[in-house]
């Protein structure tokens, strides 16, 4: 079965990722980060040769994003005004071929333990199955 593990950030992850102190989040260093990837490529790694890897990716920052909502009138409208800047967003995720629930969280439990500086937010890790295409009338 397939599921999809997402990891979530907010900007000021982001900002304080590239260095940036934040209120909350403590500035990381290059090692910080390189301790991060390090560890992300290593998982994405051991997943691959696992055979559960199905995909990953990480996510550029909310504020790169945009939100598309209908307008009074019905038409979408395209805002790029504060997407993700407060509330926590998809930071990343991986698709992965699992035997059961109980494998995909134990991997989830491993990316939970990934480095981060002391005292940085490490948000939960979801885990949610993928349905199967629903049934034709």
């Amino acid at each position: 079965m397939k599921y999809m593990i997402i990891i979530q950030g907010t900007q000021a992850d982001y900002d304080a990722m590239g260095g940036t102190s934040v209120p909350g989040e403590p500035a990381w260093t290059k090692q910080d980060v390189q301790a991060m990837v390090g560890f992300m490529q290593k998982l994405n790694e051991d997943l691959a040769a696992s055979g559960e890897l199905v995909d990953g990716q990480g996510l550029t920052a909310p504020s790169d994003g945009g939100l598309v909502t209908a307008g009074e009138d019905g038409r979408p409208v395209v805002s790029k005004d504060g997407y993700g800047v407060e509330e926590p967003v998809i930071a990343g995720f991986w698709v992965l071929e699992c035997k059961d629930f109980e494998r995909a969280a134990q991997i989830a439990a491993h990316i939970h333990q990934c480095p981060v500086p002391e005292g940085a937010t490490n948000p939960p890790v979801i885990v949610r199955p993928i349905g199967d295409e629903p049934p034709v009338a």
